[in-house]
C-alpha cells in the first residue's frame, strides 16, 4: 500500500508546483535537484498517517474550497515552508479517542522528520503538530471555528 501512496505522491500537475532547489554536499555540481513542496507535503502526510493513533489529516476550509474550484488532490492537513534547503512542516491531525496525545505527537514528529530528511535531503527544522479533532469510533468530532 505504501508503494501505491508513494507513486501517487509523485504524480503531480505542473500547474500547481512550487519547487525548491536542494543544495548538495558534492564538490562536482552536474545539475540541479528540485523537489516540489507538494511532494514534501505528501511524504509528511504518509509518514504521519502510518503512526498508530492518527485517524487522518484535518481538512482546512481553504483546502476544501481550493479543491472544489481547482479540482486538484492537494495535500490536505499539511503546510510546508522551505527556505534554502530547510523545511518547516505543520501537520493538522485528527486523532483516535483514548490515545496519549503528547506521545503520539512525538512519534509523528520523529517519523515525519526522518522520512522527509531521508527521502529529500532537506534539513527539517521543525514539525509542528496541531490536533484539530478526535475520532470516536465511527463518529468524528472536530473543533470548527
Amino acid at each position: 500500500m505504501l508503494d501505491e501512496e508513494m507513486k501517487e505522491a509523485f504524480e503531480l500537475d505542473d500547474d500547481n508546483i512550487e519547487e525548491t532547489q536542494i543544495p548538495t554536499d558534492s564538490e562536482e555540481n552536474i545539475g540541479n535537484i528540485k523537489i516540489s513542496v507538494d511532494v514534501v507535503a505528501k511524504l509528511a502526510s504518509i509518514a504521519a498517517s502510518e503512526i498508530d493513533g492518527v485517524s487522518g489529516m484535518h481538512k482546512t476550509f481553504v483546502g476544501e474550497v481550493t479543491q472544489k474550484f481547482v479540482k486538484k488532490n492537494l495535500s490536505q492537513g499539511v503546510k510546508v515552508d522551505i527556505d534554502d534547503g530547510m523545511a518547516n512542516i505543520d501537520l493538522y491531525l485528527v486523532v483516535k479517542y483514548g490515545i496519549k496525545i503528547p506521545e503520539l505527537a512525538w512519534n509523528v514528529q520523529e517519523a515525519v522528520k526522518s522520512t522527509v530528511e531521508e527521502m529529500t535531503g532537506l534539513n527539517v527544522t521543525s514539525v509542528n503538530i496541531h490536533i484539530e479533532g478526535i475520532e470516536f469510533g465511527d463518529e468524528l468530532d472536530t473543533d470548527e471555528e
